[in-house]
């Protein structure tokens, strides 16, 4: 067993401590009854109550989860038939070269990214008539562009380990390739479309420059929100939000571990 040095522990503390002590204070603050986010006076719930009466909140929350939601399942679609194509049907430079455009978004700047997509839906709309009013859909279209790339990486790395005699085998059963596909394939990297999907939904809902160039009326986002209220003052009510939101994550993230150990190995 190799020891580590204090110098390696101590540096280790700081940057946990580092990242968790700040979200730490914003849950300990979302229970002070003082107008004065950061300070504390004595324990209250008001600013969770306020948080359910605030209609641009909940507004802003059920877009962004529609727009996740969207964009993390059309994601996990088109990286599922690019992880296949760059697997098993393309080869050499063919597969390169889809690979590197699959991937080139994933390092490519956000503004640049959001900035062409809403040129697009104005040419769009010039040239063909298409409307192109701003909203959910564009949003999604704009998140779906950026997280395909980490879904792609994600599910064609569990297929670049995949056993292919499996597929053989059933094929010469008699099944068909489609059959081979749902039944064998899809249940076996099923783990891994997961992963994707929640890397996607987590991106999406995290995304604040891509939506705010293609985002409209009735669109606005939870992260568009809260950057456009700490320009003019920060309520306590984003903080018991907050709180609320770290504790969905947590419950979720503690359901999805509890399943993976549950299930079955493949």
């Amino acid at each position: 067993m190799v020891k580590m040095s204090k110098a390696v522990v101590s540096c280790i503390i700081f940057g946990f401590a580092f990242l968790y002590i700040p979200i730490i204070a914003l849950m300990v603050n979302s229970f002070s009854d003082s107008d004065i986010p950061g300070v504390w006076t004595h324990f209250s719930m008001r600013w969770f109550k306020a948080v359910l009466e605030d209609r641009d909140l909940i507004g802003a929350a059920i877009a962004s989860l529609k727009i996740a939601l969207i964009s993390a399942t059309g994601s996990v679609v088109l990286g599922l038939l690019s992880a296949i194509a760059t697997t098993n049907y393309s080869t050499g430079r063919c597969r390169k070269m889809l690979g590197n455009l699959i991937v080139i978004p994933m390092i490519m700047p956000e503004v640049i990214i959001g900035f062409s997509l809403l040129m697009l839906f104005m040419a769009l709309e010039d040239i063909f008539g298409i409307p192109a009013e701003r909203g959910v859909i564009t949003v999604a279209i704009g998140h779906i562009m950026t997280t395909v790339a980490y879904i792609h990486m994600t599910i064609r790395s569990r297929l670049v380990l995949f056993d292919k005699s499996i597929e053989e085998a059933a094929a010469n059963l008699g099944a068909r390739p489609f059959a081979v596909f749902m039944s064998i394939k899809v249940p076996i990297i099923s783990r891994s479309i997961a992963a994707g999907w929640i890397l996607a939904f987590t991106l999406s809902l995290d995304d604040l420059v891509i939506a705010s160039f293609l985002t409209g009326p009735g669109a606005t986002t939870l992260p568009i929100l809260i950057f456009s209220n700490v320009r003019v003052g920060v309520t306590p009510a984003i903080n018991a939000f907050s709180t609320m939101f770290i504790g969905a994550v947590l419950v979720c993230g503690m359901l999805s571990f509890l399943i993976s150990r549950s299930s079955k190995p493949f």
